[in-house]
């Protein structure tokens, strides 16, 4: 490029986020040099500070500053339920319903044996630990509904049989204000297959 070499950074640099292509990288590096450079600054700071403070919680591999996260540290969590998740960005999302006070555990993706990604790839051992140090009574397989995400429920629904956990998947099925007509086969298979008695 025949621009400045540090702008030619810049611009590569912005384009390890996800769907940040080199026309959208060098629009916010040309916004952030002419209109928002205050805001760049603060941005850096922010950005090293949670690169080098954010961690894995110990107990459920969350995103955490401190070595146990907030929700694992809240005595006011059902200790008893355990959902198990692919990412970080999942917890956030259950979260944000408000509707399930348990406690998680973070998989580090899914399994993919065609991409060479495997049980101990994903964490599963760091699962069955956590599972002998902090028992549980229920765990909810909270994995995407992939091919590879069922894949992964399935194998994790395989291993915890025999330690007696009652073990449930989330619900699959037609979204709310889905109309019937647009909703692919394999999702209303699935909603008829866990259908629930109407009250």
């Amino acid at each position: 490029m025949i621009l400045s070499p540090l702008l030619d950074k810049l611009i590569e640099s912005l384009r390890c986020l996800p769907g940040v292509g080199p026309k959208s990288a060098q629009r916010m590096a040309f916004h952030l040099l002419q209109r928002n450079r205050q805001r760049g600054l603060h941005l850096a700071d922010v950005l090293q500070d949670a690169m080098t403070q954010i961690q894995h919680c110990q107990q459920c591999h969350n995103f955490s500053e401190e070595p146990i996260c907030r929700l694992c540290a809240n005595p006011k969590r059902d200790h008893q339920t355990l959902c198990i998740v692919q990412s970080p960005a999942d917890v956030l999302a259950i979260e944000q319903t408000a509707s399930y006070q348990g406690r998680y555990f973070v998989l580090r993706g899914h399994l993919s044996p065609l991409d060479g990604i495997g049980p101990e790839d994903i964490g599963i051992e760091q699962l069955l630990a956590h599972l002998e140090s902090h028992p549980c009574k229920e765990a909810i397989l909270a994995t995407s509904t992939t091919v590879e995400g069922e894949a992964t429920a399935h194998y994790i629904a395989q291993l915890l049989q025999p330690l007696q956990i009652k073990t449930s998947r989330i619900a699959h099925g037609v979204p709310m204000g889905g109309e019937l007509e647009y909703i692919d086969g394999t999702t209303l298979s699935r909603a008829l297959q866990g259908r629930e008695e109407f009250s």
